[in-house]
């Protein structure tokens, strides 16, 4: 038995460096390596791959990295003393040092027609799911091959139908998903990290040069069902459950206007007004580059996934709006991001909201921009939920940061990074709490 098991992981070994060494091309498909960068939806037009039969690509990325930093806050009468704190020595501080669980994603590509692909997305290791895990997939049909390929669709359709992250932002396309960290410049996301996947469809329309209008609805859940919800409120629920899809819209005007002179504008907005379990800003299966940030003595790396964001609790109905321009003129880089969201739970009568700015720059330089520098800086103010938040509370962030790409397939970064957390009451964990130090980061996406 156990030469069978040998004989057959080495089967697959070569089957896949075999796969690997014949990557085929992929029509209408974002590369995962560093040609990847500052592409947003899939290309439309352009040069494709010839079609010559199923394809199969098989992708990954791998995220190893090493944290330094330090978190503080005030424990109070409540005690509320952070992890790795020695309470004899220092109760408001502590030094989390040293290298976090390596992340990795699997992904396969495979071209099954014409102008039709399908990708499977899966987290083969990460923070809050150890074991394999599969994030969705989808089909995305950019030809009407089985009509013989009329050209009203090829130059101004494409429809994407499965399991997947609504197309809501920009910020999506420069984030970091579990190993895959070639696209985010920095080693984390933003505060509020708006990220999701659910089971929906997307038609868009490529009505002229660089305009591009998307319309998408989703069953508003990351995961599908088929319960039926009850009539009446429930517990302290001020209204009864529903499950009403979700609607989202997106423009986005994307023009290299010279060689040096790229600008892109996008808006985009995602609405659900009653929905079981909404998470739009909770749903990241993988969990934050920063180990354990203002997160409790008694938090483990699985359950306090998202240290260093901030859930706003916007549960059972919401409303994002996020605005976001880009700017690249030869190797330097603008990209900001406005979000308000609105919302609540059903044990709230009124709605809560939240906004986000965002700005960073890097300048990109060497051969093929191998080397960048940069900074970014985030401020995410709202009310969170619960009775003990009577008033806003903010949070920012500062992060510098330098990176190398040795090959296209490779990166190196390292970030220095400040946070800060203000007006949280004194009974919460938060209160006059931050954090700060630096980050290094080693990314594989092939």
């Amino acid at each position: 038995m156990k030469t069978t098991k040998n004989l057959l992981t080495l089967a697959l070994v070569f089957l896949a460096v075999t796969l690997f060494a014949q990557q085929p091309g992929i029509q209408y498909f974002r590369p995962w390596d560093k040609t990847g960068i500052n592409i947003f939806e899939a290309p439309k037009g352009g040069d494709q791959p010839a079609y010559e039969g199923l394809s199969v690509r098989i992708g990954g990325s791998f995220t190893q990295d090493y944290q330094s930093l330090t978190h503080e806050n005030n424990p109070g009468a409540a005690k509320n003393y952070l992890w790795g704190v020695n309470v004899s020595e220092d109760p408001n501080s502590a030094k989390l040092s040293g290298f976090n669980l390596a992340m990795a994603n699997l992904n396969f590509d495979f071209q099954i027609e014409d102008g039709i692909r399908v990708c499977l997305e899966n987290y083969m290791s990460a923070r809050h799911h150890n074991e394999f895990w599969v994030k969705g997939g989808y089909i995305q049909i950019d030809k009407l091959s089985m009509f013989g390929s009329p050209d009203w669709f090829t130059n101004n359709f494409r429809v994407k139908i499965g399991h997947f992250q609504p197309n809501f932002g920009d910020q999506q396309f420069r984030r970091t998903d579990g190993g895959n960290a070639m696209f985010n410049p920095f080693a984390e996301n933003f505060i509020l990290d708006a990220f999701t996947t659910e089971i929906g469809g997307e038609v868009y329309a490529f009505p002229g040069k660089g305009l591009m209008l998307m319309v998408g609805m989703s069953s508003g859940l990351i995961n599908g069902n088929v319960e039926n919800p009850p009539s009446t409120p429930v517990g302290s629920n001020k209204e009864a459950t529903k499950r009403n899809p979700s609607i989202f819209f997106k423009a986005a005007y994307d023009k290299q206007f010279t060689d040096d002179l790229r600008f892109r504008l996008s808006a985009s907005m995602y609405n659900n007004s009653s929905i079981s379990a909404n998470t739009l800003y909770s749903g990241d299966r993988t969990g934050s580059h920063y180990f354990m940030m203002l997160e409790p003595t008694t938090g483990t790396y699985l359950a306090n996934k998202d240290s260093g964001r901030f859930n706003a609790g916007m549960r059972n109905r919401i409303n994002a709006i996020m605005i976001n321009p880009f700017l690249k003129f030869k190797g330097l880089e603008l990209f900001g991001s406005y979000e308000t969201v609105k919302g609540g739970a059903y044990s709230e009568t009124d709605d809560r909201k939240w906004n986000q700015l965002a700005v960073e720059g890097l300048y990109r330089f060497a051969a093929n921009e191998q080397l960048y520098i940069g900074g970014r800086y985030i401020s995410a103010k709202g009310r969170p939920q619960g009775a003990a938040f009577t008033q806003d509370v903010t949070i920012n962030r500062t992060a510098f940061v330098a990176g190398w790409f040795p090959t296209k397939n490779l990166l190196l970064k390292g970030e220095i990074v400040n946070q800060k957390y203000l007006d949280f009451p004194a009974s919460d964990i938060k209160s006059e709490g931050k954090f700060n130090g630096f980050m290094v980061e080693a990314v594989i996406g092939f």
